[in-house]
């Protein structure tokens, strides 16, 4: 980490009196333009970039009101980037839509991420809150492919997380799965010890000597959990088609590629309030097994 000499302040907040102590970590989360994610927030804490009176700052620190929060960069640290090309499906000046392939992760410490290369397929925002990098708004699993929603400003950012979080963003998926299955259902588990909801409907089925039969079904997650499609489906004996991790019974085979494709996304835009509904292309491993579809 680099010394407090090193480092340069960017913004300054002023805890005005609170109703109720806050941790350091929830308190933060939309004080400052330049990171608005909760994510972002307890990385560049975590990273030693905040302070609090002048101190160094940690997640689980109290906030009890009248504190100076301040928030600095590294001048030694910047971004990594990567020259990856990306299908953009759609895109303004204050959010765009890509295609995700399969095998790389939307972020995180590495390198090769989806994040460290929308610079290069992206047009910067001229909105004056801008982000100096655009930021993925959402997940998607690292082998799973399909429609990847991207903030450019910070007011995109913070409406957009707000829509996830008041389930305003619809999201349908594409996937294949092994097994006998009903033409509909709605699978309500739990995902670590958390309510979950999953609603799908059977497209198609053909007949496979190996798996009794493979189904093309559409899935909408009413709720957001970790993995919930691949728990849900796995959890009432149809696991996603290549997908070994949660197939507990042994039916799946490694090397087929996860059947899991975010097909659509349908939300209101948070600027112009047109509604936008994209869709991301099937993979031809699809078509490959329901070429009718």
């Amino acid at each position: 980490m680099s010394s407090k000499d090193s480092i340069l302040k960017i913004e300054t907040h002023n805890v005005p009196a609170l109703l109720h102590n806050e941790r350091l970590q929830d308190y933060a989360v939309g004080i400052f333009s330049t990171i608005v994610s909760r994510k972002g927030i307890k990385k560049v804490i975590k990273n030693g970039l905040v302070r609090v009176n002048s101190e160094k700052g940690y997640t689980g620190d109290w906030i009890k009101g009248g504190e100076v929060i301040e928030l600095y960069r590294d001048p030694n640290l910047k971004k990594p980037g990567i020259d990856l090309s990306l299908e953009v499906l759609y895109e303004d000046d204050h959010l765009a839509i890509i295609f995700k392939p399969a095998g790389i992760l939307v972020s995180g410490n590495k390198k090769f991420t989806i994040e460290n290369a929308l610079s290069f397929n992206l047009t910067r925002s001229h909105q004056p809150d801008a982000l100096p990098y655009p930021e993925p708004i959402h997940r998607l699993d690292y082998p799973t492919t399909g429609a990847l929603l991207i903030g450019k400003t910070t007011s995109t950012v913070t409406a957009l997380n707000k829509q996830f979080e008041n389930r305003a963003i619809s999201k349908f998926y594409i996937v294949v799965v092994i097994g006998a299955i009903n033409d509909y259902g709605i699978i309500t588990a739990d995902i670590d010890g958390k309510p979950s909801k999953s609603e799908y409907k059977k497209l198609a089925t053909i007949p496979s000597v190996k798996y009794e039969f493979l189904n093309l079904l559409e899935l909408v997650p009413h709720t957001g959990r970790r993995h919930q499609l691949r728990k849900h489906l796995a959890g009432i004996g149809n696991p996603i088609f290549g997908d070994a991790l949660y197939d507990k019974e042994g039916k799946n085979v490694k090397g087929k590629g996860l059947y899991l494709h975010a097909f659509s996304l349908k939300f209101d835009h948070p600027v112009t309030e047109e509604k936008i509904f994209i869709r991301a292309p099937l993979p031809k491993k699809f078509s490959n097994l329901f070429p009718s579809n």
